[in-house]
């Protein structure tokens, strides 16, 4: 059979993985009775909750004689390094560009990635049944991100296709009354414009792993591309380690992709996309040759981590009262875990009870947390903290490219925000009272900035993010939040009776009823020092009444806290105790005497 690789990019949202999910169900891939209503490729439970991916997936169809491979990647920054390895395993990508908001920062990451790959492009119109959807001035945009990127002549001869992803129709055409059901003027493209895979059975063994998954029955998988030769299972291969070492190995299993499945095969050939078992510790990059023919692949780049915390046991008078997973040694099991099948992440012990934890954001690293929490673990999360770099005796630290659109009442708050915080502003655009503002900031700018942007914008705002580089640090103290926190001096339920007479000092978190501890923190000051307060006196009652002082009270809604709204708000003197049913933020020192020592020595 015939064979296509490609993967599909783009920016946050644009409609990705509802695009793989129609061409599936429009290719006939499910049976005719199957239930296709809640059918994707993002399967785990967060991405369908956040509508994003997180990890790459493999799924194939079969269109005519032709057997195309899918690889649809993540959209966010965070996981732009699956993206990056995904192109070594294809030769041609559909760019969904969203037909209203036109080309995004990681538009131009995803793309700026292809392009060096040198593979084909077909430009994928999504969303054009959107009412404020404007085709021809995106297709505009995309050819001039094409030509600042430095595409060739050959990549700037893109086919364009027009897709109402979420209604699963397509057309050649920008005009919508031309939409008709299916892809088939999209899949007729990837066959008649994406090259069949480069490489020959005749020749030997050649096949690299370009991204990993676990299964606790087999262990590590690598999924990648057969390059050259034909590999079978039972067979005994060489692996040609990263360090330049071989191990040999005999290859247990084969997996070939079909719609959402993953299929036993008993051998791979040249061009096809597969994952293996068989080796424990194999890992991104490597090269499976046969034994007494070593010919190594060039090693894939691996992006580095720009961010890190630390992760540790749950020491508050709370731990254990709500996880089921407590102990150091389950915390450690599972962080060393992801770390088969991320290899992005990195994890490193910090002392006996915590470990330093680095991932590519906030979001890569706040995911983990996520899923830990839901499998029962309770844990202590510190501030996230940008890497620094040392070279040439120069400290370096990561730079983003930020985007950010709002409204024109709001621009004058977050310019003077940015400021602050060490950003460089490169254009400021204003389209329909929407501005769009690009600027370069340091990574450790953002940190925090997320929860003041929603606020200045009142909600409206859209902000995007991606690495750009390392430069050299500056001396601007940002990072920290700058009100103070209301700071609980008791152990026991929250009372509206003490919550009435302290919410004037500042916003609370806590509702009457919430459990609080010593150290625990139970709002926002809003002055800029911390205050302790006792959030669990009740009213003395006495044998008295007095008229019109009994009346009820009434409190403002608190503050919701989620985990990144957590992880984004504390400061370094502070934890974030996550637990399967409970976020709190609390002080490193509960103690309220001791915590007043320690800052008055500071």
């Amino acid at each position: 059979m015939n064979k296509r690789n490609i993967a599909i990019i783009a920016h946050v949202d644009h409609g990705k993985t509802t695009l793989v999910d129609e061409i599936l169900k429009s290719t006939g891939t499910f049976r005719e009775n199957e239930d296709t209503s809640n059918i994707s490729m993002d399967t785990n439970q967060i991405e369908r909750e956040r509508g994003i991916t997180i990890l790459a997936k493999t799924t194939a169809v079969n269109y005519k004689d032709y057997r195309i491979n899918i690889l649809d990647t993540p959209g966010h920054a965070d996981f732009g390094g699956e993206v990056e390895r995904i192109m070594n395993m294809v030769d041609g990508v559909l760019l969904v560009v969203d037909a209203y908001e036109g080309t995004m920062p990681q538009t131009r990451f995803v793309l700026k990635k292809a392009l060096e790959a040198r593979v084909k492009p077909i430009v994928v119109i999504n969303k054009v049944d959107k009412p404020a959807a404007r085709c021809k001035e995106v297709i505009d945009e995309v050819l001039e991100l094409f030509i600042e990127l430095g595409a060739t002549d050959e990549q700037l001869d893109f086919k364009v296709v027009y897709a109402s992803a979420v209604n699963g129709t397509s057309s050649l055409s920008p005009d919508i009354t031309t939409q008709t059901k299916g892809f088939e003027g999209l899949l007729d493209y990837i066959i008649s414009e994406i090259p069949a895979p480069s490489g020959s059975n005749d020749k030997p063994l050649q096949f690299q792993p370009a991204l990993l998954d676990y299964n606790d029955f087999v262990g590590r998988i690598g999924i990648g591309r057969v390059h050259n030769g034909i590999m079978k299972v039972g067979q005994t291969v060489s692996c040609i380690r990263l360090d330049g070492t071989i191990k040999q190995f005999r290859i247990q299993k084969i997996f070939g992709f079909l719609g959402l499945k993953k299929i036993e095969i008993e051998k791979a050939e040249a061009g096809d996309i597969v994952a293996i078992a068989g080796l424990s510790d194999i890992s991104v990059g490597e090269t499976l040759c046969n034994p007494n023919e070593l010919l190594p692949l060039p090693v894939l780049h691996i992006d580095e981590p720009t961010l890190q915390m630390t992760i540790g046991t749950n020491s508050s008078p709370f731990c254990g009262q709500d996880g089921k997973i407590l102990t150091a040694r389950k915390i450690e099991e599972r962080l060393i875990k992801e770390t088969q099948r991320d290899v992005s992440l990195k994890v490193e012990p910090n002392d006996t009870e915590s470990w330093i934890v680095s991932g590519r954001g906030e979001l890569h690293l706040g995911i983990l947390i996520e899923n830990m929490r839901r499998e029962g673990f309770e844990l202590e999360v510190s501030k996230p903290r940008v890497i620094i770099k040392e070279e040439n005796g120069k400290k370096l630290e990561p730079y983003e490219e930020l985007q950010i659109e709002c409204p024109e009442d709001s621009v004058g708050n977050i310019i003077e925000q940015l400021g602050n915080r060490g950003a460089f502003m490169e254009s400021m655009n204003n389209v329909n009272g929407q501005v769009r503002l690009v600027y370069t900031i340091p990574s450790r700018g953002l940190i925090g900035f997320t929860t003041n942007f929603l606020t200045l914008t009142k909600g409206y705002g859209i902000i995007n993010h991606t690495f750009k580089e390392y430069k050299e640090m500056t001396n601007i103290d940002i990072g920290e939040r700058n009100l103070g926190v209301l700071v609980s001096i008791d152990t026991g339920k929250a009372t509206a009776y003490s919550l009435g007479g302290v919410e004037e000092r500042g916003v609370m978190f806590i509702e009457p009823g919430t459990d609080v501890y010593e150290g625990m923190i139970v709002g926002e000051h809003s002055r800029e020092n911390d205050l302790a307060v006792n959030v669990t006196k009740g009213k003395n009652l006495t044998n008295i009444r007095a008229a019109g002082s009994d009346h009820t009270v009434v409190l403002k809604r608190p503050r919701p806290i989620s985990l990144e709204y957590a992880l984004d708000y504390i400061n370094s003197d502070e934890l974030v105790e996550v637990t399967p049913h409970f976020i709190r933020i609390r002080k490193r020192i509960l103690n309220t005497t001791e915590r007043k020592k320690f800052d008055s020595r500071n």
